[in-house]
């Protein structure tokens, strides 16, 4: 048992030990110092367990969880995780903008991006500002090896070296973007912007690269992606162009699938690359080429506003210098043919004219006579009619011929009955040579009715490509329809019919009518032929099938093919008028009396035919 003195000695120590932990117990500040310092080394700790796929939202959080630390540690801890660049780690997202009559450029600090782009000019299909891309849809970082770690300028806070500004006539204003290190080196991007431009020049500059760029880089990467959003009333129309296109160096033009998901990782250098949308493209140009480029096009839900995901990935040249410049050019651009051209990048192949003779005839016929008429009349269904007389009267002699070729078979029609009858159980070769011998005395071609047919088809493909393609008519409206450059709709269907679509459109409805009664007033003028009947279903299939196709396709195209058909109806009313079948008969007879001379061509033919011929008959012999 202790005794008396031994308890007392041990209560007076207790009560040293509680006083001490009283006298030396942290205070409510050194508490939440201590909780700030244990934050700190675990955010530190979770960020570098974060896995790649998680790391931008992480960054954000542990952005936000670092800007609430007291001074003290806020820096100490930045650093550890961003290294130099700590002090662009923090802060708060501002904008800067560069305007002027036709585009609104819209900038952020926040990785010293171009945050949005709006074409002043115009308005989407629900009247809304046409905004190219905007916010955290659009990505556009610089990416290199720090001496720590990977550097992503995305992550950071830009200082901006200017403000926002409103230029006029040629006037320039520019704007720089800035990231600098602890050491006052830095990144930049720097920007230009015109009056009266779509074109955006960019300098991306690096100051002591040594300092901040690992040994022995030879190249930085640079991300440019945004999706892009429906702008127009047809969403399967626009997002059946929206894509990637793209010029080498080499001046060899090339674009990404449209239709479905692709990726293209290209060996040439490019001179620009566009993403493209039906009415609109936003264009990066490079003097120099930019190397190594990879283009993805992927497509959105359809429930979304958004189309498609177009990006790019591509390296721009470093060689270690203490200051160094790359450079290229936005073009935020209608797609407008001679506004493209007048760039002189080839970058007027963003508007789809056709290939080969169809684009020839869009290019130096249709175009030319389109912004003519555009000099002198405002509406646009007026232009396309006056278009539609220019081009039928231009025509008038190939129609003519062909509406006399096709009288002089209807008046020759009963003698070739004639002679079915008599070589009906014959050989078939005699009776072709004998049917192709009546042509030549009668003076008649039996393919002088399609050849003129023939000679008009550049034309009409070529209007199928122009008039949707064509920014002119966009929002243009005329009768019922509230914009020529997509369907006009009279019903709004409350179910969707397949191959057909949710509404009804009046100008392909007319289109589909008008076709049929000329299918079948050409079929009467040709008369009964055994062939022709055959024929004659699909003739009839072919304008239903069309109205499935046009029902949701370019008002204008449809108004121009029933205007084509109505002023092909007055055509064949005047000729009908205009020409006697007596005559040509008469004169046909009198042809029959003439001898018939036979070029060397026909006399080559003539003797293969009997060849063919004897040959046969030996095989059944």
């Amino acid at each position: 048992m202790m005794d008396r003195n031994s308890l007392i000695g041990m209560f007076l120590i207790l009560l040293i030990v509680l006083g001490y932990g009283y006298l030396t117990m942290p205070n409510e500040e050194e508490l939440k110092a201590m909780k700030h310092k244990q934050d700190s080394i675990a955010l530190v700790d979770s960020l570098s367990k974060i896995k790649h796929v998680e790391i931008k939202q992480a960054v954000t959080d542990t952005v936000e969880k670092i800007q609430q630390l007291p001074d003290s540690l806020r820096d100490e801890t930045a650093k550890k995780l961003f290294g130099s660049f700590y002090k662009g780690a923090l802060g708060t997202e501002q904008f800067t903008t560069l305007e002027n009559e036709k585009i609104k450029v819209t900038l952020s600090n926040k990785g010293g991006k171009i945050y949005s782009v709006e074409l002043k000019e115009y308005t989407t299909y629900d009247s809304l500002p046409v905004i190219l891309f905007k916010g955290d849809s659009a990505v556009f970082a610089l990416r290199f090896p720090g001496q720590n770690k990977e550097i992503n300028t995305s992550e950071f806070y830009f200082a901006p070296q200017g403000t926002s500004a409103s230029v006029k006539g040629n006037e320039t204003t520019s704007v720089a973007m800035r990231l600098a290190d602890e050491n006052n080196n830095y990144v930049e991007f720097a920007y230009k912007l015109k009056g009266n431009s779509y074109v955006v020049d960019v300098d991306v500059n690096v100051s002591g690269g040594q300092s901040m760029i690992a040994a022995g880089t030879k190249e930085l990467a640079f991300d440019w992606s945004y999706k892009a959003a429906q702008m127009e009333k047809s969403r399967e129309n626009e997002a059946n162009v929206t894509s990637i296109e793209y010029m080498n160096t080499e001046e060899e033009y090339d674009y990404l699938s449209p239709t479905s998901d692709d990726e293209e990782k290209l060996e040439e250098k490019l001179k620009w690359f566009a993403f493209k949308q039906q009415f609109f493209s936003s264009v990066l140009v490079s003097k120099d080429g930019f190397s190594n480029p990879t283009l993805k096009v992927t497509k959105e839900p359809e429930t979304s506003r958004n189309l498609k995901t177009l990006s790019a990935s591509l390296t721009l040249p470093y060689s270690g210098k203490s200051s160094e410049t790359n450079s290229f050019s936005f073009y935020f651009v209608p797609n407008h043919y001679s506004t493209l051209k007048s760039y002189e990048l080839g970058m007027e192949q963003l508007v789809p004219l056709g290939w080969g003779i169809f684009g020839w005839v869009n290019k130096f016929v249709v175009i030319p006579v389109f912004n003519f008429l555009g000099q002198f009349i405002s509406n646009y269904g007026i232009i396309i009619l006056l278009l539609t007389l220019i081009f039928k009267i231009g025509l008038l002699p190939l129609t003519y011929k062909a509406y006399m070729s096709t009288a002089k078979m209807r008046v020759l029609k009963p003698e070739i009955d004639e002679l079915n009858k008599q070589y009906e159980n014959k050989d078939a070769m005699e009776k072709q040579q004998a049917t192709m011998a009546l042509y030549k005395k009668a003076g008649v071609n039996p393919l002088g009715g399609c050849l003129p047919m023939v000679l008009q088809m550049p034309i009409l493909i070529a209007l199928f490509r122009f008039f949707p393609a064509s920014i002119e008519l966009r929002h243009k409206a005329f009768l019922w329809a509230d914009d020529l450059s997509s369907y006009d709709s009279i019903f709004n269907l409350p179910f969707t019919i397949p191959f057909y679509g949710d509404h009804v459109s009046l100008f392909t409805l007319l289109m589909t009518v008008t076709t049929i009664i000329y299918t079948k007033m050409n079929s009467d003028l040709q008369g009964s032929n055994p062939q022709m009947a055959q024929m004659k279903w699909i003739m009839y299939l072919m304008p239903i099938m069309f109205l499935g196709f046009f029902n949701s396709y370019a008002s204008g195209l449809s108004y121009y093919y029933f205007l084509a058909n109505m002023v092909t109806f007055g055509q064949q009313f005047l000729f009908k008028y205009m020409v006697d079948e007596n005559a040509i008969h008469a004169k046909m007879q009198e042809n029959k009396k003439k001898p018939v001379t036979k070029s060397t061509f026909q006399k080559k033919l003539e003797d293969m035919t009997k060849q063919a011929q004897a040959q046969q008959k030996a095989k059944k012999k």
